[in-house]
């Protein structure tokens, strides 16, 4: 049964950026560093914006590094008084983790695919085994021995051609995410000298089991916008580009229909797609376009049996999902299948030969709905989770002929949930739940679901999670995250290391703002482009909601976002300074309009949907009125603790670097400004699944010695 949302109205305005007295003392300190200014004059619409820290974008500039690890050896030295209390939270959090460990194997042509990890290694295992009686397991990549001697590593896409032979996988040992295209013979385990460079980590096989397609990135921008054929055996530098993205507003990927008949490229961007489509046991056919993109249409593909699955936002801005043949693709020959609802967002589709699974969002919450196909009467079943706040997905489901799907469900509460469901008994079975060391017992934890009224009157979901016998009466710390850009929502999901903070009495919640789209696309679009200050002041608003219904004391009240998150508690600390005591600004997208106006970096172009084109006047002075960079003032502002990594590709370290340099010049407080940047590292932070935890000990650590829990 679904707990109803919780109305609050909000009373009282909340202070305190000072909080509690802290272990460290800034008194005894040294002199932080003093990053030298450089005047760098930007003439726009008739006016000047100077940048005095714009030359700290020159990466290879050995004064760049030495700033750098000056400002890391400030942070190390103001946070030393917590050493003892991160080491304690890095054992905490490491502690519960199991260490041999593995996932739940799927089926797929005849395997059982699986993941391990084991006891004191930070990579995973990918493994298989025959779908016989007695058979043993085949190591296919191990990513523990590939990652030797690199302070970073990351692999993805492992993927196996259609035979069954031959293993893909993508590397990068930077951070960067550009990465290598390498081969494998899985049956004589010997790995192929064809490496593919500067490739994105994205591609699939034909059925041929010798064909490859992969997209490969410009080196600059880092836009995925080239699809390219790549053969067994042959040099890559004779591999053939099937297609080029010219437009630099859109990117594109590869994927696989779930009948495997096709191979399709998608162009995407905020607001439009375009698929293209070739039979996969035709590789070196010339692809078709589905459907011609248009603005404002966006739709994905799927296909099994002799039907093409759209799901479209075609008439229809919360989605549906309508059906084609494949002599006739174009949208004035699709059926409706799934009408559009205004109260439900359509997410995606999962086909069977029997059945169809739609993933959807209702109230804020994703749900799992099922039907019998192509029979049946139409009657959609939801599968029950019986939580106020969680996250559902479907999971890897390569057999179509199965009558059970495979699901991922997890809640503030409930560890990550393997779970079979059989879709004729509709029963759920579970396979298996992530173990928790230490002694955890989701029984001492409570997960509520509130609604904070915001000062338009716009009803913003919140999700909180706490000891079950922490009290309501404004006593206690919180820490307030939050995320609302690009229509991805922030779920309310199980995370063992977030314990270390709770079990000392902190209550941890999320504000769903606008710019999410937790209640559909409407929430989402009220809050971008010209309606991005709804998604700060929602966060705003719930701060002060939560504190004026004693959830929070208002002296120990924090905020945490990383990336378009980072933006997100970087603004707010802008247009309420006094509001949070202290702040971790995870990789934060702090300067808004220097980046947007530079099309040479990444994430620019492909962004104008979601941030506005700055060389458009209303765009250009709507950024500016939040770009947290462009609106340092000198006044008093929370504790800030601001991570980076010098080899970040989503948002690049210069723009946290120039932040804190200005926020230091300008500072009108003894509060606490640190600026800890990785240096072997990109978006992501550390790649080890131990060692990342590292910069989350010292995250919480930061926020415990505010709250006057150093101990």
């Amino acid at each position: 049964m679904r707990t109803p949302l919780l109305r609050i109205m909000l009373v009282v305005a909340c202070g305190g950026a000072g909080g509690l007295a802290a272990a460290t003392d800034l008194a005894t300190a040294p002199a932080p560093p003093v990053a030298r200014v450089e005047p760098h004059v930007f003439r726009e619409f008739g006016g000047e914006r100077v940048d005095d820290y714009y030359w700290l974008n020159r990466r290879e500039d050995p004064a760049v590094i030495a700033y750098l690890e000056a400002e890391n050896a400030y942070s190390e030295s103001v946070l030393a008084p917590t050493a003892a209390l991160q080491e304690t939270l890095f054992a905490e959090i490491t502690g519960r983790i199991k260490k041999d460990d593995d996932t739940v194997p799927y089926l797929d042509r005849g395997h059982w695919y699986y993941t391990r990890f084991a006891e004191g290694q930070e990579y995973p295992v990918f493994c298989r085994r025959s779908d016989e009686p007695g058979a043993v397991e085949q190591v296919m990549l191990d990513v523990n021995a590939l990652a030797v001697g690199h302070a970073f590593f990351q692999a993805r896409g492992t993927t196996v051609s259609s035979g069954g032979g031959m293993l893909a996988w993508a590397d990068d040992a930077v951070g960067r995410r550009l990465y290598t295209i390498r081969f494998k013979d899985l049956a004589t385990g010997t790995t192929l000298p064809d490496a593919i460079p500067n490739a994105s980590g994205n591609h699939v096989w034909a059925e041929d089991d010798r064909t490859l397609f992969y997209t490969k990135k410009d080196p600059g921008t880092l836009r995925s916008y080239q699809v390219w054929r790549h053969t067994l055996g042959e040099d890559p530098a004779d591999d053939v580009l099937v297609y080029q993205e010219d437009d630099e507003t859109f990117g594109v990927g590869v994927s696989r229909t779930k009948s495997r008949r096709y191979v399709l490229i998608t162009s995407y961007q905020s607001v439009s797609t375009e698929v293209r489509y070739v039979a996969s046991d035709r590789p070196r056919d010339g692809f078709r376009v589905f459907q011609p993109r248009e603005r404002d249409h966006e739709y994905s593909v799927d296909h099994l049996g002799d039907t093409f699955f759209v799901t479209t936002n075609w008439q229809a801005r919360n989605f549906r999902l309508m059906t084609a043949t494949e002599t006739a693709t174009g949208k004035e020959s699709w059926d409706e299948l799934l009408p559009h609802r205004e109260d439900t967002l359509l997410q995606g589709i999962e086909p069977f030969r029997d059945w169809l699974v739609a993933s959807e969002r209702r109230d804020g919450l994703t749900r799992l709905r099922v039907r019998a196909w192509p029979g049946g009467d139409g009657a959609w079943e939801d599968i029950d989770f019986g939580e106020p706040a969680y996250v559902a997905y479907v999971g890897v489901n390569r057999e179509a002929g199965t009558d059970v799907l495979r699901f991922g469900y997890e809640s503030p509460t409930t560890p990550f949930s393997t779970y079979d469901y059989d879709m004729r008994t509709r029963r759920k079975t579970l396979l298996k739940r992530d173990e928790v060391l230490g002694g955890f017992d989701p029984a001492d934890y409570a997960c509520e679901r509130l609604a904070i009224e915001a000062r338009d009157g716009a009803r913003v979901p919140v999700t909180l999670v706490h000891r079950r016998d922490f009290p309501r009466d404004g006593t206690r710390p919180l820490l307030l995250y939050g995320y609302g850009s690009y229509g991805s929502s922030t779920e309310p999901d199980f995370d063992s290391a977030r314990l270390s903070l709770l079990d000392r009495g902190f209550c941890y919640a999320i504000a769903h703002v606008r710019g999410g789209d937790e209640l559909g696309r409407r929430w989402y679009e009220d809050g971008k482009l010209l309606n991005k200050m709804n998604t700060f002041e929602d966060f705003i608003d719930c701060g002060r909601g939560l504190a004026a219904a004693g959830y929070a004391d208002p002296r120990r009240l924090y905020a945490m976002g990383g990336s378009a998150g980072g933006l997100l508690v970087g603004a707010v600390i802008n247009l309420a300074p006094d509001l949070f005591a202290g702040v971790v600004a995870q990789v934060p997208f702090v300067d808004v309009v220097t980046t947007m106006l530079d099309e040479t970096i990444p994430l620019t172009t492909a962004e104008y949907d979601e941030w506005g084109d700055p060389h458009d006047e209303a765009a250009y002075r709507c950024m500016l009125s939040y770009s947290p960079y462009d609106n340092v003032a000198a006044v008093p502002r929370p504790h800030l603790l601001v991570t980076a990594g010098l080899h970040d590709s989503q948002v690049q370290y210069w723009e946290p670097a120039k932040w804190v340099a200005k926020l230091r010049r300008l500072k009108a407080d003894d509060r606490r400004l640190l600026l800890v940047t990785n240096m072997e590292a990109g978006h992501g932070g550390a790649s080890g699944r131990f060692q990342r935890h590292r910069e989350t000990a010292r995250e919480y650590a930061f926020l415990l010695d505010l709250a006057g829990m150093a101990r």
